[in-house]
């Protein structure tokens, strides 16, 4: 064999070894990317998650809302990306204790008894009215003392919370995405999917609670969201014997 010879598979081995030195360092941190977002959102691979979905406020049966349907789209999407399997089930069919599985739930308390029932366990510093009668308050958000009013297609808000129980057990989180409008629930998941990864180096495997804004989605749709800011700690604490007496909130 001569130098040239030589030299050309020389040349051969050492590209066949970096590629494959570089195809281990992708696997590795696509890996390593894929349980962190796991992790977040307690989907290991071939798990078991609901998404409860909410019925349209004032109607009889299991409809549906167009947004909401486009909510549990991208929710489906990123429960595959993790390898996990979801379940759909209307809000008062979802008979199961808080944290068995990770649970993904649609829709203010007037038309999802589950999320209803959540905001009063887990966060009675959140008071949402569900008066069916028309008033400027009326799906109005009232948290730490601050009231949100809807400004339908110009200014929405929404809930963005990520709750946990005891960890030391295995207990899976619940997603809340709790808008004024079915629309904003769109917003929100749309912004879990972008935001993610900033979320869980922020908060690791701990509860949040944000509260978002849809900015003119009569024009932009779901795309524009502001964050108000995290009110966790508003949201967890006890609510004022006022507030309670005056929120209309489903339980």
């Amino acid at each position: 064999m001569n130098d040239d010879v030589r030299n050309i598979v020389l040349g051969v081995v050492a590209a066949g070894i970096s590629a494959a030195l570089g195809w281990l360092a992708r696997t590795y941190l696509w890996k390593r990317k894929l349980r962190r977002k796991q992790a977040f959102f307690g989907l290991p691979d071939n798990s078991e998650s609901l998404l409860v979905v909410n019925r349209e406020a004032g109607g009889p049966e299991l409809t549906v809302m167009r947004h909401d349907v486009f909510a549990l789209l991208e929710l489906a999407a990123l429960i595959k990306d993790c390898g996990a399997n979801a379940q759909v089930v209307a809000h008062d069919a979802a008979q199961q204790g808080f944290g068995e599985r990770t649970e993904f739930c649609v829709g203010g308390p007037a038309s999802n008894r589950r999320m209803a029932a959540h905001l009063h366990s887990l966060l009675p510093g959140i008071q949402v009215n569900t008066d069916p009668e028309p008033g400027p308050d009326r799906t109005a958000f009232r948290i730490g003392g601050e009231l949100y009013r809807l400004e339908s297609g110009r200014a929405e808000y929404v809930i963005l919370a990520r709750l946990t129980a005891d960890l030391g057990n295995g207990a899976r989180p619940v997603f809340l995405f709790c808008g004024q409008r079915a629309i904003t629930n769109q917003a929100a998941t749309r912004y879990l999917a972008r935001h993610h990864e900033r979320l869980a180096r922020k908060y690791g495997a701990g509860s949040f609670v944000l509260l978002l804004k849809v900015v003119n989605s009569q024009a932009y749709g779901p795309d524009v969201v502001e964050l108000v800011g995290d009110v966790t700690r508003a949201a967890q604490a006890s609510a004022p014997a006022t507030a309670a007496r005056n929120s209309h909130r489903a339980a």
